[in-house]
């Protein structure tokens, strides 16, 4: 018997996702998880306290020049976090 209607388990699991409230949560915890890959070790050391909060991650930073940098920087990391993740995950980062 032939089927004539296949979908990837891929496509399957991010509707279950979709269906179920759980896709942006999901994408929330890859994003954070994805902070120090993206950052690198020496930034991730100086920072801590990730939260995602009205699509704006507030990211807590010890060193007040780091700080200053990033803040100049911040579309450019909004933009490779996402692509991290592969989704529209953030759309701002507060730095405090």
């Amino acid at each position: 018997m032939k089927r004539s209607k296949t979908e990837s388990i891929t496509n399957l699991l991010n509707e279950f996702l979709r269906e179920q409230g759980l896709e942006t949560p999901l994408n929330q915890h890859r994003l954070i998880e994805s902070w120090p890959v993206v950052m690198g070790e020496a930034i991730n050391r100086q920072t801590s306290d990730l939260v995602i909060k009205n699509q704006t991650l507030h990211v807590k930073i010890k060193s007040a020049a780091l700080k200053s940098d990033l803040m100049m920087n911040r579309t450019a990391l909004v933009q490779r976090l996402n692509e991290a993740v592969g989704a529209y995950v953030i759309t701002d980062i507060k730095f405090t």
